[in-house]
Protein backbone atom coordinates (compact mmCIF):
# COMPACT_ATOMS: atom_id res chain seq x y z
CA UNK A 1 0.00 0.00 0.00
CA UNK A 2 1.02 3.17 -0.80
CA UNK A 3 2.11 5.82 1.92
CA UNK A 4 2.12 9.21 0.06
CA UNK A 5 0.15 10.59 -2.93
CA UNK A 6 1.74 11.71 -6.02
CA UNK A 7 1.13 15.28 -6.10
CA UNK A 8 1.49 17.39 -9.72
CA UNK A 9 4.42 19.97 -10.33
CA UNK A 10 2.43 22.40 -12.17
CA UNK A 11 5.69 24.56 -12.03
CA UNK A 12 7.90 22.48 -14.18
CA UNK A 13 9.16 24.31 -17.08
CA UNK A 14 8.22 21.40 -19.82
CA UNK A 15 4.99 19.59 -19.84
CA UNK A 16 5.40 18.31 -22.87
CA UNK A 17 8.23 16.86 -24.96
CA UNK A 18 10.15 19.63 -26.89
CA UNK A 19 10.08 17.89 -30.29
CA UNK A 20 6.17 18.47 -31.07
CA UNK A 21 6.27 14.69 -33.30
CA UNK A 22 6.41 13.50 -29.35
CA UNK A 23 3.39 14.76 -27.92
CA UNK A 24 1.29 12.10 -29.16
CA UNK A 25 1.10 8.26 -29.97
CA UNK A 26 3.00 7.12 -33.77
CA UNK A 27 -0.33 5.72 -34.02
CA UNK A 28 -2.38 8.64 -33.37
CA UNK A 29 -5.14 9.57 -35.53
CA UNK A 30 -4.04 12.77 -36.17
CA UNK A 31 -0.49 11.92 -38.09
CA UNK A 32 -3.08 9.78 -40.27
CA UNK A 33 -4.93 13.15 -41.02
CA UNK A 34 -2.13 15.52 -41.08
CA UNK A 35 0.09 13.06 -43.83
CA UNK A 36 -3.23 12.24 -45.73
CA UNK A 37 -3.71 16.18 -46.23
CA UNK A 38 0.55 16.37 -47.20
CA UNK A 39 -0.62 14.29 -50.30
CA UNK A 40 -3.37 15.98 -51.42
CA UNK A 41 -3.04 18.54 -54.20
CA UNK A 42 -4.11 21.96 -53.20
CA UNK A 43 -3.44 24.33 -55.40
CA UNK A 44 -7.00 25.16 -55.78
CA UNK A 45 -7.28 25.78 -52.31
CA UNK A 46 -3.61 28.13 -52.27
CA UNK A 47 -4.46 29.67 -55.58
CA UNK A 48 -6.88 32.31 -53.57
CA UNK A 49 -4.30 33.26 -50.71
CA UNK A 50 -2.75 36.48 -51.01
CA UNK A 51 0.79 35.58 -50.72
CA UNK A 52 3.61 38.81 -50.76
CA UNK A 53 1.47 41.82 -49.45
CA UNK A 54 1.85 43.98 -46.49
CA UNK A 55 0.74 42.13 -43.53
CA UNK A 56 1.01 38.82 -41.75
CA UNK A 57 1.11 36.07 -44.06
CA UNK A 58 -1.99 33.73 -43.96
CA UNK A 59 -2.44 30.66 -42.45
CA UNK A 60 -1.36 27.36 -44.78
CA UNK A 61 -4.26 26.08 -46.83
CA UNK A 62 -3.40 22.26 -45.65
CA UNK A 63 -3.14 23.24 -41.89
CA UNK A 64 -6.52 24.57 -41.63
CA UNK A 65 -7.88 21.96 -44.09
CA UNK A 66 -6.12 18.83 -41.35
CA UNK A 67 -7.52 20.95 -38.87
CA UNK A 68 -11.41 21.15 -40.22
CA UNK A 69 -11.04 17.51 -40.76
CA UNK A 70 -9.73 16.22 -37.29
CA UNK A 71 -12.23 18.24 -35.39
CA UNK A 72 -15.34 17.37 -37.48
CA UNK A 73 -14.05 13.37 -37.29
CA UNK A 74 -14.40 14.33 -33.68
CA UNK A 75 -18.10 15.60 -34.00
CA UNK A 76 -16.45 19.36 -33.21
CA UNK A 77 -18.50 21.78 -35.60
CA UNK A 78 -18.06 24.97 -33.48
CA UNK A 79 -15.59 27.33 -35.08
CA UNK A 80 -15.17 28.75 -31.63
CA UNK A 81 -14.50 25.19 -30.38
CA UNK A 82 -11.79 24.53 -32.77
CA UNK A 83 -9.98 27.79 -31.94
CA UNK A 84 -10.39 27.13 -27.96
CA UNK A 85 -9.21 23.72 -28.32
CA UNK A 86 -6.18 24.85 -30.57
CA UNK A 87 -4.91 26.52 -27.15
CA UNK A 88 -5.94 23.27 -24.95
CA UNK A 89 -6.03 20.15 -27.03
CA UNK A 90 -2.51 18.39 -27.60
CA UNK A 91 -3.62 17.26 -31.10
CA UNK A 92 -5.09 20.60 -32.16
CA UNK A 93 -1.99 21.93 -31.15
CA UNK A 94 0.16 19.44 -32.74
CA UNK A 95 -1.68 20.55 -36.28
CA UNK A 96 -1.44 24.18 -36.04
CA UNK A 97 1.95 23.93 -34.88
CA UNK A 98 1.34 25.35 -31.85
CA UNK A 99 4.77 24.54 -29.48
CA UNK A 100 4.05 25.91 -26.25
CA UNK A 101 6.56 28.12 -25.88
CA UNK A 102 5.07 30.59 -28.08
CA UNK A 103 1.91 30.05 -26.74
CA UNK A 104 2.03 33.93 -24.85
CA UNK A 105 2.13 35.60 -28.60
CA UNK A 106 -0.79 33.20 -29.98
CA UNK A 107 -0.06 34.10 -34.04
CA UNK A 108 -0.13 30.13 -34.38
CA UNK A 109 -3.25 29.54 -33.40
CA UNK A 110 -6.21 30.84 -36.43
CA UNK A 111 -9.22 32.65 -35.30
CA UNK A 112 -12.52 31.39 -35.04
CA UNK A 113 -13.28 33.94 -38.10
CA UNK A 114 -10.88 32.55 -39.93
CA UNK A 115 -11.74 29.31 -39.97
CA UNK A 116 -15.13 30.55 -40.97
CA UNK A 117 -13.95 32.24 -43.77
CA UNK A 118 -11.91 29.14 -44.94
CA UNK A 119 -14.67 26.95 -44.81
CA UNK A 120 -17.00 29.21 -46.35
CA UNK A 121 -14.66 29.74 -49.01
CA UNK A 122 -13.55 26.72 -49.88
CA UNK A 123 -17.07 24.23 -49.07
CA UNK A 124 -17.27 22.91 -52.84
CA UNK A 125 -13.68 21.68 -52.69
CA UNK A 126 -13.69 20.13 -49.56
CA UNK A 127 -16.26 18.03 -50.69
CA UNK A 128 -13.98 16.79 -53.38
CA UNK A 129 -11.22 16.54 -50.44
CA UNK A 130 -13.70 13.63 -48.64
CA UNK A 131 -13.92 12.25 -51.55
CA UNK A 132 -10.01 12.50 -52.09
CA UNK A 133 -9.67 10.67 -48.21
CA UNK A 134 -11.79 7.73 -49.80
CA UNK A 135 -9.58 7.56 -52.37
CA UNK A 136 -6.60 6.95 -50.13
CA UNK A 137 -8.10 4.63 -47.68
CA UNK A 138 -8.93 2.35 -50.58
CA UNK A 139 -4.96 2.57 -52.09
CA UNK A 140 -3.67 2.25 -48.51
CA UNK A 141 -5.77 -0.86 -48.24
CA UNK A 142 -7.95 0.31 -45.37
CA UNK A 143 -11.25 -0.03 -47.55
CA UNK A 144 -11.83 -3.64 -48.36
CA UNK A 145 -15.35 -3.83 -50.12
CA UNK A 146 -16.30 -7.91 -49.28
CA UNK A 147 -18.38 -6.76 -46.62
CA UNK A 148 -19.89 -3.67 -45.74
CA UNK A 149 -22.98 -2.50 -43.30
CA UNK A 150 -25.74 -0.24 -44.33
CA UNK A 151 -27.88 1.17 -42.02
CA UNK A 152 -30.74 4.26 -41.28
CA UNK A 153 -31.62 6.15 -38.78
CA UNK A 154 -34.89 8.66 -38.12
CA UNK A 155 -33.44 12.51 -37.88
CA UNK A 156 -35.89 15.01 -36.69
CA UNK A 157 -36.61 17.95 -39.25
CA UNK A 158 -37.25 21.45 -37.97
CA UNK A 159 -41.03 20.97 -38.80
CA UNK A 160 -43.84 19.90 -36.62
CA UNK A 161 -46.35 17.18 -37.18
CA UNK A 162 -49.21 19.63 -37.05
CA UNK A 163 -47.61 21.82 -39.95
CA UNK A 164 -48.59 18.67 -42.06
CA UNK A 165 -52.06 19.32 -44.24
CA UNK A 166 -54.04 18.17 -47.14
CA UNK A 167 -53.83 18.64 -50.70
CA UNK A 168 -57.63 20.57 -50.30
CA UNK A 169 -56.56 22.21 -47.23
CA UNK A 170 -53.63 23.95 -49.09
CA UNK A 171 -55.05 25.05 -52.29
CA UNK A 172 -57.44 27.03 -49.63
CA UNK A 173 -54.60 29.09 -48.07
CA UNK A 174 -52.29 29.65 -51.35
CA UNK A 175 -56.14 30.98 -52.84
CA UNK A 176 -56.33 32.70 -49.41
CA UNK A 177 -52.82 33.57 -49.24
CA UNK A 178 -52.99 35.45 -52.82
CA UNK A 179 -56.24 37.01 -51.91
CA UNK A 180 -54.85 38.90 -48.76
CA UNK A 181 -52.05 40.20 -51.10
CA UNK A 182 -53.97 41.38 -54.24
CA UNK A 183 -55.45 43.60 -51.24
CA UNK A 184 -52.78 44.53 -49.54
CA UNK A 185 -51.04 46.05 -53.00
CA UNK A 186 -54.71 47.58 -53.51
CA UNK A 187 -54.87 48.94 -50.44
CA UNK A 188 -50.88 50.77 -50.84
CA UNK A 189 -52.19 51.66 -53.73
CA UNK A 190 -54.71 53.74 -52.34
CA UNK A 191 -52.67 55.20 -50.18
CA UNK A 192 -49.15 55.94 -51.44
CA UNK A 193 -50.34 55.96 -55.17
CA UNK A 194 -49.68 53.36 -58.05
CA UNK A 195 -46.59 54.92 -59.40
CA UNK A 196 -45.35 55.08 -55.23
CA UNK A 197 -42.91 52.62 -54.03
CA UNK A 198 -42.37 52.00 -50.49
CA UNK A 199 -39.08 50.64 -49.49
CA UNK A 200 -39.78 49.67 -46.00
CA UNK A 201 -41.88 45.74 -46.94
CA UNK A 202 -44.46 45.27 -44.15
CA UNK A 203 -43.17 42.61 -41.63
CA UNK A 204 -46.47 40.79 -42.04
CA UNK A 205 -46.31 41.01 -45.96
CA UNK A 206 -42.38 38.98 -45.69
CA UNK A 207 -44.08 36.54 -43.94
CA UNK A 208 -46.89 36.04 -45.78
CA UNK A 209 -44.53 35.72 -49.15
CA UNK A 210 -42.59 33.38 -47.14
CA UNK A 211 -45.67 31.04 -46.22
CA UNK A 212 -46.80 31.49 -49.79
CA UNK A 213 -43.75 30.13 -51.05
CA UNK A 214 -43.66 27.27 -48.65
CA UNK A 215 -47.22 26.35 -50.04
CA UNK A 216 -46.55 26.25 -53.21
CA UNK A 217 -43.46 23.69 -52.20
CA UNK A 218 -45.82 21.64 -50.90
CA UNK A 219 -48.24 21.61 -53.65
CA UNK A 220 -45.11 20.98 -56.12
CA UNK A 221 -44.57 17.60 -53.61
CA UNK A 222 -47.57 16.89 -53.96
CA UNK A 223 -48.06 17.20 -57.81
CA UNK A 224 -44.61 15.14 -58.20
CA UNK A 225 -45.60 12.21 -56.21
CA UNK A 226 -48.94 11.82 -58.24
CA UNK A 227 -47.35 12.15 -61.43
CA UNK A 228 -44.61 9.96 -60.40
CA UNK A 229 -47.12 7.32 -59.22
CA UNK A 230 -49.47 7.79 -62.93
CA UNK A 231 -46.08 7.03 -64.42
CA UNK A 232 -45.55 3.71 -62.39
CA UNK A 233 -48.89 2.88 -63.23
CA UNK A 234 -48.46 3.34 -67.08
CA UNK A 235 -45.56 1.01 -66.93
CA UNK A 236 -47.46 -1.56 -65.20
CA UNK A 237 -50.43 -1.64 -67.38
CA UNK A 238 -47.66 -1.21 -70.37
CA UNK A 239 -45.76 -4.50 -68.82
CA UNK A 240 -49.32 -6.64 -68.61
CA UNK A 241 -49.70 -5.96 -72.16
CA UNK A 242 -46.56 -6.39 -73.42
CA UNK A 243 -46.68 -9.94 -71.67
CA UNK A 244 -50.38 -10.68 -72.67
CA UNK A 245 -49.39 -10.20 -76.03
CA UNK A 246 -46.19 -12.36 -75.88
CA UNK A 247 -48.50 -15.05 -74.27
CA UNK A 248 -51.19 -14.70 -76.61
CA UNK A 249 -53.52 -15.21 -73.65
CA UNK A 250 -55.12 -12.74 -71.26
CA UNK A 251 -54.53 -12.77 -67.67
CA UNK A 252 -56.81 -13.69 -65.13
CA UNK A 253 -56.45 -11.43 -62.27
CA UNK A 254 -57.67 -7.79 -62.37
CA UNK A 255 -56.46 -5.11 -65.07
CA UNK A 256 -54.55 -2.53 -63.21
CA UNK A 257 -56.82 0.89 -62.86
CA UNK A 258 -56.12 3.70 -65.47
CA UNK A 259 -53.47 6.17 -64.38
CA UNK A 260 -54.46 9.23 -62.78
CA UNK A 261 -51.68 12.11 -62.44
CA UNK A 262 -54.41 14.70 -60.02
CA UNK A 263 -53.46 14.54 -56.37
CA UNK A 264 -55.61 13.20 -54.04
CA UNK A 265 -57.43 15.63 -51.98
CA UNK A 266 -57.00 13.77 -49.19
CA UNK A 267 -52.63 13.35 -49.02
CA UNK A 268 -50.80 15.23 -46.70
CA UNK A 269 -47.13 17.59 -47.17
CA UNK A 270 -45.60 19.78 -44.10
CA UNK A 271 -46.32 23.26 -44.82
CA UNK A 272 -43.08 24.20 -42.55
CA UNK A 273 -40.46 21.82 -44.53
CA UNK A 274 -42.49 20.74 -47.64
CA UNK A 275 -39.23 18.04 -48.12
CA UNK A 276 -39.69 16.25 -45.04
CA UNK A 277 -41.99 13.02 -44.29
CA UNK A 278 -43.80 11.76 -41.83
CA UNK A 279 -41.67 8.83 -40.03
CA UNK A 280 -42.16 6.17 -37.17
CA UNK A 281 -39.64 5.75 -35.21
CA UNK A 282 -39.61 3.62 -32.16
CA UNK A 283 -40.69 6.61 -29.70
CA UNK A 284 -43.21 7.22 -31.92
CA UNK A 285 -43.87 9.41 -35.16
CA UNK A 286 -41.59 12.22 -36.08
CA UNK A 287 -41.32 14.78 -38.70
CA UNK A 288 -37.89 14.21 -40.65
CA UNK A 289 -35.89 12.37 -42.68
CA UNK A 290 -34.61 8.33 -43.22
CA UNK A 291 -30.41 9.06 -43.20
CA UNK A 292 -28.32 6.16 -44.93
CA UNK A 293 -25.09 5.31 -44.07
CA UNK A 294 -23.02 2.48 -46.23
CA UNK A 295 -19.48 1.94 -43.48
CA UNK A 296 -16.75 -1.17 -43.98
CA UNK A 297 -15.92 -2.87 -41.33
CA UNK A 298 -12.89 -0.29 -40.62
CA UNK A 299 -15.53 2.01 -39.62
CA UNK A 300 -14.49 4.15 -42.74
CA UNK A 301 -18.05 5.43 -44.47
CA UNK A 302 -18.34 5.01 -47.86
CA UNK A 303 -21.46 6.55 -48.62
CA UNK A 304 -24.91 9.12 -47.44
CA UNK A 305 -27.93 9.97 -48.34
CA UNK A 306 -31.00 10.66 -47.02
CA UNK A 307 -34.65 9.84 -47.87
CA UNK A 308 -38.01 10.44 -46.74
CA UNK A 309 -39.23 6.90 -46.82
CA UNK A 310 -39.31 4.97 -43.67
CA UNK A 311 -38.33 1.52 -44.79
CA UNK A 312 -34.76 1.21 -45.22
CA UNK A 313 -35.18 -2.19 -47.58
CA UNK A 314 -35.97 -0.32 -50.64
CA UNK A 315 -32.28 1.91 -49.98
CA UNK A 316 -29.94 -1.40 -50.24
CA UNK A 317 -29.62 -0.95 -54.14
CA UNK A 318 -28.98 2.75 -53.93
CA UNK A 319 -27.01 3.21 -51.90
CA UNK A 320 -24.72 -0.23 -53.04
CA UNK A 321 -24.67 1.98 -56.28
Amino acid sequence: MAHFFRQPDRRQRFLLPVDMMDWLPEGDIVHVVVDAVGLMDLSDFEATCKVGRAGQPPFAPSMLLALLIYAYSHGVRSSRAIERLCRRDAGYRFIVGDAGYRFIVGDDVPDHSVIVRFRQRHAERMKGVFLHVLELCREAGLIRLWLGALDGTKVKANASLDANHTASTIEEQINRVLAEVEATDAREDRQFGPEASDPTLPGDLKRRGDRLARLKASQEKLQAQAAAAATRQEKKIAQREAEEKATGRRKRERKPKEPDPSVDPDTEANTTDPQSGILKTRRGWVQGYNAQAVVTTGQIILAADVTTEANDVRQLTGMID
